[in-house]
This record gives C-alpha cells, sequence and structure tokens, in this order.
C-alpha cells in the first residue's frame, strides 16, 4: 500500500470517512487533504510523521514499517523492529573514532532561518557529531556530503522546532515533491519543503503554515543547498 492509499483506510477505519474529523485531528486544513486524497499534492516526509504523531501511530507506519496501533499499557509488550538510524554517544575532544563511526560538521554558529530568514553565519569552528556511517550508506548518503546545522524559528513546527538539529545531504540538489530542503533564497538560508511547479516555478511550504502561508518563486530565486534528511529534538 501507498500512503495515501494508508491515509485513506485510517479516515474509513478511524474516522467513519470524515475527512473533516481527521482534518482536525491531524491539525490540517481540510483542503489540504482533499488536496491529498485527489492527488493533487503528494504526502510528504513532514506531512505523514505529523499524521502518525497526532493519530498515536509508529513512525513509519504510513510506509508500511512498524504496527498498526500502540500497544495499550495492559497489552504485552511489542518488541520492537525498528532499526535506529544512529545512536547518540557521549565523547570528548581527541576521543578517537571507532571503526563504524564518522563525523560530520556541526556549524553550530549558523542558524538555517524556519521562520522569519534571518541568517548568521560564522566560520567552521571544530564542532562535530558523530554518526554511524553504514547508517548513512544504507540510506545512499556519503557523509563527505552531510552538514549539520541548527533550524531557527516557528514555521517547520510541530516536526521540528526553534533549534532543532537537522541533517543536510549537499549532494541532494534536485528537488522531489513535498522533502525537506534547506536552501538559499535572495541570501536567506531556510528550511522548507518545496514542489515543482509549470512554469520554472517553485512552492515553498511551510509545515506551520497559519503562521506562514505558501510562497511561489521562480525556480533562478533560490539556490538549493541540500536535502533534510535527519532531524534530532529535545523537549
Amino acid at each position: 500500500m501507498t500512503r495515501l492509499e494508508r491515509v485513506k483506510a485510517l479516515i474509513e477505519e478511524k474516522f467513519n470517512g470524515s475527512q473533516a474529523d481527521f482534518s482536525r485531528a491531524i491539525g490540517k486544513a481540510p483542503a489540504q487533504v482533499n488536496q491529498w486524497l485527489n492527488g493533487y499534492r503528494n504526502i510528504g516526509d513532514a506531512a505523514a510523521l505529523n499524521i502518525e504523531k497526532s493519530l498515536g501511530l509508529p513512525q513509519g507506519y504510513l510506509d508500511g514499517t512498524g504496527e498498526k496501533y500502540q500497544a495499550d499499557s495492559t497489552s504485552k509488550p511489542i518488541e520492537s523492529n525498528a532499526t535506529a538510524f544512529s545512536v547518540v554517544e557521549t565523547w570528548q575532544d581527541g576521543t578517537p573514532l571507532n571503526d563504524a563511526e564518522c563525523e560530520v560538521p556541526f556549524l553550530k554558529e549558523v542558524r538555517l532561518a524556519a521562520g522569519s530568514g534571518a541568517f548568521e553565519a560564522s566560520d567552521f569552528n571544530g564542532y562535530k557529531l558523530r554518526f554511524h556511517e553504514s547508517s548513512l550508506r544504507r540510506k545512499g548518503i556519503n557523509p563527505k556530503d552531510v552538514v549539520c546545522v541548527s533550524a531557527d524559528g516557528n514555521s517547520m513546527e510541530p516536526v521540528f522546532p526553534d533549534g532543532a538539529t537537522l541533517g543536510v545531504d549537499t549532494s541532494q540538489k534536485h528537488i522531489k515533491d513535498g522533502k525537506i530542503y534547506a536552501i538559499n533564497h535572495d541570501g536567506w538560508l531556510r528550511t522548507k519543503i518545496l514542489y515543482r511547479l509549470p512554469g520554472n516555478r517553485i512552492r515553498i511550504h511551510s509545515y506551520n503554515e497559519e503562521e506562514h502561508p505558501d510562497e511561489e518563486v521562480d525556480a533562478s530565486d533560490i539556490q538549493v543547498i541540500g536535502r533534510v534528511f535527519w532531524w534530532s529534538v529535545l523537549d
């Protein structure tokens, strides 16, 4: 089943076919849900994650991984079949890498605007994050192409809030509809969901669309820095 087919099944099973009730449950406009169901817009990674979180479904359910519903407190525990993307480990400067690890630069003083578009840059200061190299390779990502940054603003909430750490694959500059990208927009560094439009136009979509409505620009007005493939949030 595709994401769309699973969403349609959820609406039938959990909301008796009511698109309006489904829209309220996931906090999205009925018009956007209607566009998904009619195939006018793709259900991107950010939208899929929001649906899963809002409905109490395991992450990845819409892609066919995980159980349909979370087990309740009286149920027999379900053994996880999830594969961790990477493990966070404590370490100090100078701690040698083990054979499975790689380091990627963390531009701690560079904040990608996920709201106002503000941009602040400084030279790379030596901060790094560690990933399991095999996890990146399985996703087709070369560690040499990865840079980590911090998001700024609330336009991509609730998927990732202000201050979230983002992993960007700088080799992925070709726009795939519904994916999240770091872009340089007329001197502003931003993280947005992108869609291609006729006439060499781009629609820039924010997850928090109530406060940050969609924008349409010429493709020549933006420079794609890379695709956001990973993020980490501490609440």
